[in-house]
């Protein structure tokens, strides 16, 4: 009798060996966790997004909520007078920024700042209530901004940490 491989054993090693070599070049946790960040920013920019657009075709107001201790927002419509409240019935959206995606501070247009506490971005009709940059840390501690604008109600992002544009005073201005 000969002692060897069949073709079958041959296959198998061959497809095992295969997998292995896709696997080391392709580096899954670096892609899974680049996906990560990109696909927990995306969809913090879409809350944003729906809130200024919901609130521009409607009468209704709308609330997105960063609470940066639980590292997660929410968006709702307000549908009572107190704002204070979060009712069950008005949350649109709830999520966890997750591992991979921090938010390390929140800087509004008017100078309020917070790093431990609570943002919240308030959109109507007439546009967003105050505009600000959020600032986001990847898995690497690398910063991008989303900027609320709300002068054009306009939402983007930028890497690195952006800078407001603060007004000038009287005699700052050339003429």
């Amino acid at each position: 009798t000969r002692h060897g491989f069949t073709l079958a054993e041959t296959m198998v090693v061959i497809v095992i060996v295969s997998l292995l070599i896709l696997i080391a070049a392709t580096n899954p946790k670096g892609v899974i966790t680049k996906n990560s960040f990109k696909a927990k920013s995306q969809g913090f920019i879409a809350a944003l997004e729906a809130a200024s657009t919901s609130a521009g075709q409607s009468d209704k107001r709308y609330e997105v909520i960063i609470d940066i201790p639980q590292q997660s927002y929410l968006l709702r419509e307000i549908s009572s007078s107190n704002l204070a409240d979060v009712l069950e019935e008005e949350i649109i959206a709830e999520e966890d920024f997750g591992a991979n995606c921090a938010v390390s501070y929140v800087l509004f247009d008017d100078g309020q700042f917070t790093n431990e506490d609570r943002a919240k971005f308030r959109a109507s009709r007439a546009g967003w209530q105050f505009g600000g940059i959020i600032v986001l840390l990847d898995s690497d501690e690398r910063p991008w901004s989303i900027i609320v604008d709300r002068l054009s109600n306009i939402v983007r992002v930028q890497p690195g940490e952006a800078q407001i544009v603060w007004p000038r005073s009287k005699n700052e201005l050339p003429f």
